[in-house]
């Protein structure tokens, strides 16, 4: 019982585990890239910075092992493409393939949990189970039907803003956009979650995070 006492999981270790990486593709471009625009300058930062992108992943799955206890199946996904995305990546030298990446990721995440509640399957409580203390199966089936939704409209979004801007500019929508837009609608939920058993003291800092949407 100690253990599992010191390894609740933190609201802002889970927001590093989750959005640390990118946010390390993001700072490692922006010190590499060029000043000038030309193919060969710009694919070399592309490269080093989806090198630091596989190595902060993998970091981030380390630290959510030793500090959480363990490794949630959307991080093992989420790691997973990216070491697969961003070998192509490195490989191919082309950088429409960890662009690309986050598209995948929302929808097999949004084909699970729409497709388990068709089925009347809450995937999201096997996710995210020790999140939402005292919520109903009803409330875990919206739930899960919600973020399904909206991680469809996540990859329209990221398939929108890689077409129409920059490497650099679209790196920094995943930082200013994706994430701001999880967060409000992680909140956005809370009055459902509420109507369906969850404990107002469920909702600590660490309970209104969003599943990583990296």
């Amino acid at each position: 019982m100690a253990d599992d006492a010191a390894r609740k999981p933190s609201g802002w270790l889970n927001v590093a585990v989750d959005y640390g990486p990118i946010i390390v593709f993001l700072l490692v471009y922006k010190w590499i890239a060029p000043g000038d625009d030309s193919p060969g300058s710009q694919i070399v930062a592309v490269v080093q910075s989806t090198l630091a992108f596989i190595v902060a992943a993998l970091v981030a799955l380390a630290v959510s092992k030793w500090k959480l206890g363990r490794v949630s199946p959307m991080l093992w996904l989420s790691t997973a493409l990216i070491v697969g995305f961003g070998a192509l990546t490195i490989w191919l030298r082309d950088e429409r393939f960890i662009q690309l990446k986050p598209t995948v990721i929302y929808v097999l995440f949004a084909v699970a949990l729409i497709g388990g509640w068709m089925r009347g399957k809450a995937l999201l409580k096997t996710l995210l189970g020790t999140a939402f203390e005292g919520l109903d199966q009803a409330g875990w089936l919206k739930l899960s039907r919600n973020w399904g939704l909206f991680f469809l409209v996540l990859a329209g979004l990221n398939e929108v803003l890689r077409a129409q801007l920059s490497f650099e500019n679209w790196l920094w929508a995943k930082l200013w956009v994706f994430m701001p837009l999880s967060f409000l609608f992680t909140f956005t939920q809370i009055p459902m979650l509420l109507k369906h058993g969850l404990a107002s003291e469920g909702l600590q800092e660490e309970e209104t995070t969003p599943p990583p949407t990296g």
